[in-house]
């Protein structure tokens, strides 16, 4: 059985005085794929930003490979492993897209290594390799969530936070951008936690899956039998097998987890 590599616990996330996390518990295994499913303003993105550091949870606690992480910096998490594929893509669109890949290694001093791992990214994303020299700003919208994640892998991450890597996409490059997602997993053995809207790839995607409703977690599971529940089928496959009598078992339990 593989052995935990990111436990958080009971985890509880404000901005400001509102509060986005609601005592979140969540479990990444070495080698694993995770999702965390949710509607938008559920907290999805707070979770990842907690753990990446970018953001301090007021309670419980986030450990990676049995350590306490909590209030490490995002530079010190990244040391440890963690390495995220922000929202939005967050790139850098002045510069140029080998220039972006290589401040994903800014922590790294291995130049041999990072010349390899640069030539990974590009056999994952040879579009990146046609367009090195170009301003990352000039990308399509594809192009750019490409980039992003390769970023990311420029940090040789043992766990990769993607969040909402089909934001904006057509559904072919959202295809292509998971099969690759999935070879990064297989290939490379990085662990992944994704954050995502589109729950029919997530579930297809991911191992476990999490949903998120109000900053709590209200269902976990293995993702094939998610997949299989009325309530999954009706508000995030869009099946609506369960009527109206499911809605309002959906409204209630959310009301009361």
């Amino acid at each position: 059985m593989s052995e935990t590599l990111l436990k958080v616990s009971n985890i509880e996330t404000f901005y400001g005085p509102i509060q986005a996390i609601r005592g979140v518990s969540i479990e990444v295994k070495q080698g694993s794929i995770v999702t965390v499913l949710g509607a938008n303003g559920a907290g999805k993105t707070t979770i990842l930003r907690t753990i990446s550091g970018v953001l301090d949870a007021e309670r419980g606690e986030v450990s990676f490979q049995g350590q306490n992480i909590g209030g490490l910096t995002p530079d010190r998490v990244m040391r440890q492993g963690i390495c995220h594929s922000p929202e939005g893509r967050e790139i850098f669109p002045f510069l140029s897209v080998a220039e972006n890949l290589m401040m994903g290694s800014f922590t790294r001093n291995d130049k041999d290594e990072i010349a390899r791992d640069l030539e990974m990214c590009y056999g994952y994303f040879p579009r990146l390799k046609e367009r090195a020299q170009q301003r990352a700003g000039q990308l399509s919208g594809g192009e750019q969530q490409m980039l992003a994640i390769s970023r990311a892998l420029m940090g040789q991450p043992k766990l990769l936070l993607l969040d909402e890597p089909s934001l904006g996409l057509s559904p072919i490059l959202v295809t292509q951008i998971f099969e690759i997602v999935k070879r990064i997993n297989r290939e490379r053995g990085v662990a992944i936690l994704l954050v995502e809207q589109n729950a029919h790839i997530a579930l297809k995607t991911a191992d476990y899956g999490y949903v998120l409703e109000v900053g709590r977690i209200v269902m976990e599971d293995r993702c094939a039998v998610l997949m299989e529940k009325d309530d999954i089928k009706e508000f995030y496959l869009g099946q609506k097998d369960s009527g109206a009598r499911g809605h309002r078992r959906w409204k209630k339990k959310k009301l009361w987890r």
